[in-house]
């Protein structure tokens, strides 16, 4: 777990405000945001495109292009949105 705060400058530095995103399903499993949330991911998170909005530290602002609220991960939990590849 040693090296998780050291991919963070990485996944900042390839993302920024107005990339399209989606969560990473590998760091989100096991991860305390999902602990807390509810067991099963809604399809679009890991789908994607969500949008940055802001970025606050570690901590992304997204929105979807769906009418849900947005939300806010972290960045080491997302991944660059490709057209056509599938989550």
């Amino acid at each position: 777990m040693a090296d998780k705060p050291a991919a963070a400058p990485a996944a900042a530095a390839a993302l920024r405000k107005g990339s399209l995103v989606k969560l990473d399903r590998t760091a989100w499993e096991g991860s305390l945001e999902a602990g807390a949330s509810a067991p099963e991911l809604p399809d679009y998170l890991v789908e994607g495109p969500g949008e940055i909005l802001a970025i606050r530290g570690e901590h992304a602002q997204l929105r979807w292009r769906r009418p849900v609220p947005d939300v806010w991960l972290r960045l080491d939990q997302l991944m660059a949105w490709e057209p056509g590849a599938q989550g």
